[in-house]
């Protein structure tokens, strides 16, 4: 089989991660989130709560300074671990889904990646989050906000276009329109069709 790799971006509270953990396990591919630090502070030997508190974030600008191509900041350096470490995996040729991360940029022009963008209506995403994470909806508003912040200034950073632009992802989808399991469906339907084509 050609390899495939399947890049998943999405809002906070969109349900993207659970989406992208599906097609992974439909499709009996390797998957990669947060926990691809496990592996980054293995071969590095360090921490991986160390690495943690700088995942996805954006460099503190009072904290950080750059000289030519050399950044002191954590959040840079870290970004530029996990980068690698893709590009690794990719050059490997090993068929995975990753979530975040800028893969789609990291990865682009390879023949085997299909990149997707998950977006949810606002109600749903409050709805999902406030049960989630037993909070008030007013909470639940402020985490979705806080995170999605986070989330576009980090890729808006490492990556030539704006986090979410439908222009630069094979795919953007609604999960509130379907429900997340039959989006995953049908997000696995297109994926076998580009699948079919990568061949």
């Amino acid at each position: 089989m050609a390899q495939t790799i399947i890049s998943v971006s999405r809002e906070f509270g969109s349900g993207g991660h659970l989406i992208a953990e599906q097609i992974a396990k439909d499709h009996g591919l390797n998957f990669y989130d947060r926990h691809i630090l496990d592996e980054i502070a293995t071969a590095n030997n360090m921490k991986v709560e160390v690495l943690e508190k700088y995942d996805e974030k954006p460099r503190n600008a009072f904290l950080s300074r750059r000289v030519g191509a050399f950044s002191n900041s954590m959040e840079e350096i870290l970004a530029e671990m996990q980068f690698e470490h893709i590009r690794k995996k990719a050059e490997s040729g090993e068929s995975f889904v990753i979530v975040g991360r800028c893969a789609e940029t990291v990865l682009s022009g390879r023949r085997g990646l299909i990149s997707i963008f998950v977006v949810g209506d606002e109600l749903a995403k409050i709805s999902r989050i406030r049960d989630v994470y037993q909070l008030s909806e007013s909470d639940a508003i402020a985490k979705i906000r806080r995170h999605d912040k986070k989330r576009k200034q980090y890729h808006n950073r490492h990556s030539s276009f704006r986090w979410g632009d439908s222009r630069f992802y094979d795919l953007c989808i609604n999960s509130s329109k379907l429900g997340l399991e039959r989006t995953g469906a049908a997000l696995e339907n297109y994926i076998r069709e580009r699948m079919s084509q990568i061949q």
